[in-house]
């Protein structure tokens, strides 16, 4: 579910929009993880690149290969939280029910018809999620769990940005914020109901300045009078929620709701990251979603001039609670669920993801990681283009929001699936 504002991340399902890309989007400067060593110098990041030789000739977004073999003193090549808390293996047992569930429909039949890659299949991803989770529930550890994956899979490595494998992850949430059923005094920018008639809508579609005007309170004048759906307080904080894609709402009557996405007009999605860089409000390099936000707080006149810049729209429904969604219509899960371009990466398949991502320390401070993760590809973004890009979901809330803010490095993403029978 999501879209993207510089890089960051999030929209979430018709341009395919997912819950992802809030934070993919304000992010601008992309960190190398070819620069970080690990130790031994022979378990430096490299041995994760795709060799020369098998990218001269390569057309695919993937690239077959066997599983990275873990160095003795490198152990960021295993999963190792599975085993460490029992929540952890059962939200990964969980996230693969729910490919499970959605690769048995007709939509994941005919996503896999044309899929560009030889070998890849509905079938081959089915058994080997099946197989994968018996190896989850009968292994003791991390390191008996990739023996065994070693032994029975193989691993389709996505060529990257750089054809050498190098993919840019941002990191995308569900925000939670206060809002209204109805209009008040405080509560006065609302977000709205997808039209009964917007496929009547001619093309090209109104902008968001024509749609809600530029300081996003002059819907009832246009086609969205009536379509309000909650009120919140703040100009900015309905905007990035269609960013993300779905928001949880704290009511002042102390209950919560969800609401997610229902429809988007047919504009690209722009930066407003990316706009304030260009006209020298902020530094080329170094930019972060904290970043932007400060600057907005410190300057809050200027939404009403980059907000209308981003001539895309966002509608949505209200979900009564129900967990935020991605692409492929099923819940997300937190830390185990990724979105990537669906026209290039297999919807549903378990993946594995190697990339720098903060953590929040004993003390409270951020503090980066290099990790590897098994994730499912579930969801998609606006942003979200091409074989170099990845946004990972990392909850709800503000702690999921903070770290999904400053997530940005460039890392490795790769498929397990069963090797072929002879």
């Amino acid at each position: 579910m999501k879209k993207t504002l510089a890089g960051l991340g999030k929209l979430n399902k018709f341009i395919a929009i997912s819950l992802s890309v809030l934070l993919s989007i304000f992010l601008v400067r992309m960190e190398s993880l070819a620069h970080r060593e690990l130790s031994p110098p022979e378990c430096r990041v490299k041995k994760w690149d795709i060799p020369v030789s098998f990218t001269q000739k390569q057309k695919a977004p993937l690239i077959e290969r066997l599983p990275v073999t873990c160095c003795q003193n490198d152990r960021s090549c295993l999963d190792e939280v599975i085993y460490g808390k029992i929540p952890e293996k059962k939200a990964l047992i969980s996230a693969i029910a729910r490919s499970l569930q959605y690769l048995e429909t007709a939509n994941a039949e005919a996503a896999y018809q044309n899929y560009p890659v030889a070998g890849i299949t509905r079938d081959r991803v089915i058994k080997s999620l099946q197989r994968f989770r018996e190896l989850l529930l009968k292994t003791n550890s991390a390191t008996e769990l990739h023996q065994a994956i070693e032994r029975e899979f193989v691993l389709y490595q996505s060529v990257g940005k750089d054809n050498q494998g190098a993919v840019l992850f941002t990191a995308y949430y569900e925000p939670l914020y206060a809002a209204s059923r109805v209009p008040t005094a405080e509560y006065r920018y609302p977000v709205y109901r997808l039209p009964p008639d917007f496929n009547s809508w001619t093309k090209p579609h109104p902008t968001r300045e024509e749609l809600e005007g530029a300081d996003g309170l002059q819907s009832a004048k246009g086609k969205l009078r009536g379509l309000e759906l909650f009120w919140f307080r703040d100009r900015l904080e309905p905007y990035l929620t269609q960013i993300q894609g779905s928001a949880k709402l704290q009511l002042p009557d102390g209950t919560q709701t969800t609401i997610g996405y229902a429809g988007n007009t047919a504009y690209n999605y722009k930066s407003i990251g990316r706009e304030l860089i260009d006209d020298g409000k902020l530094p080329q390099e170094g930019v972060t979603m904290p970043i932007i936000l400060d600057y907005f707080q410190k300057h809050p006149q200027e939404l009403n001039i980059y907000i209308p810049r981003d001539r895309s729209f966002v509608f949505f429904q209200e979900n009564h609670g129900e967990p935020a969604q991605g692409s492929i219509n099923v819940p997300l899960t937190a830390e185990r669920s990724i979105a990537t371009d669906k026209s290039l990466m297999p919807p549903g398949a378990l993946a594995l993801i190697r990339a720098s991502i903060p953590f929040v320390n004993p003390t409270g401070k951020m503090q980066e990681r290099i990790i590897s993760r098994y994730v499912l590809d579930q969801d998609t973004g606006g942003a979200i283009k091409g074989a170099g890009r990845v946004d990972y979901f990392l909850g709800t809330g503000k702690i999921a929001g903070d770290r999904a803010g400053v997530t940005v490095s460039n890392g490795q993403l790769f498929y397990l699936l069963l090797k072929p029978k002879n």
